[in-house]
């Protein structure tokens, strides 16, 4: 996806979200972040925006601890999230394309870095938001799908701090049925090892485990945002658990 897509999309994500919570209310539970409200929801990922903002628009190049997350509820609260979301979309669609600042994971360059992070970082939480209601989830577009799959198995789980990890070596298979994309997961004492087939041709036999599905299904039991059952399992369970026991992303 280029970066203007990326912006674009991050701007609907954060107006449905902001959308969700309100029809959801400051105290409805988030079932897909166990012992999280609406509130805290919000606190959390209008602090991330923020953070991320500071970045782009004071081009630190060196990393800066957030600024926490504020105090605030119900209609105020909601007003500050809106108006943090706005701040971000408005500093990336403004920033120039030779932006230079810090990042924590590889991309093309610092300003395609913070569109595409801020854009999966707000569709997951929009996804959270939208759980509280109990209904159905706006879907993810196939393509956008496949570039947060991609961020999160060659980026975040490629970095020291992934606890997928396994004393015997194990291979996990991930492919999406609606898009030519097919990544193989190397599972080690060390950091896993993501490889993304050219074309999406299958990669062939010699895996332990094969999660199949959708693109959309795929990233968001990824993120573990939907249970394994979203997905077809081929292989040994115990390889897929490895992924959604330990998967859980930190900064």
């Amino acid at each position: 996806m280029q970066i203007a897509e990326h912006i674009a999309s991050l701007s609907e994500e954060g107006r449905l979200l902001a959308a969700a919570a309100e029809q959801a209310g400051p105290g409805a539970s988030v079932p897909t972040c166990p012992g999280w409200q609406i509130r805290h929801l919000l606190r959390h990922t209008g602090m991330v925006h923020r953070w991320a903002a500071a970045f782009v628009t004071e081009g630190h190049t060196t990393y800066r601890p957030d600024g926490g997350e504020p105090a605030l509820d119900g209609a105020e609260l909601l007003a500050w999230f809106r108006e943090g979301h706005r701040h971000l979309v408005r500093s990336l669609e403004e920033a120039p394309a030779d932006l230079d600042c810090w990042t924590f994971l590889p991309a093309p360059s610092p300003l395609a870095f913070w569109s595409r992070r801020q854009l999966n970082e707000t569709t997951v939480h929009r996804v959270d938001a939208e759980s509280a209601l109990g209904g159905p989830l706006t879907p993810v577009a196939a393509d956008r799908a496949v570039d947060g799959i991609d961020e999160l198995l060659t980026g975040f789980h490629a970095r020291p701090k992934s606890k997928v990890r396994s004393r015997k070596p194990r291979t996990l298979r991930v492919r999406a049925v609606d898009a030519e994309a097919t990544w193989t997961v190397r599972i080690s004492e060390d950091p896993p090892e993501t490889v993304r087939a050219v074309g999406g041709s299958d990669p062939g036999d010699g895996v332990d485990c094969e999660l199949s599905g959708t693109a959309e299904g795929l990233y968001l039991t990824l993120w573990n945002r939907l249970p394994l059952t979203a997905l077809t399992l081929r292989g040994d369970r115990a390889v897929a658990r490895l992924w959604t026991d330990n998967s859980a992303v930190s900064w």
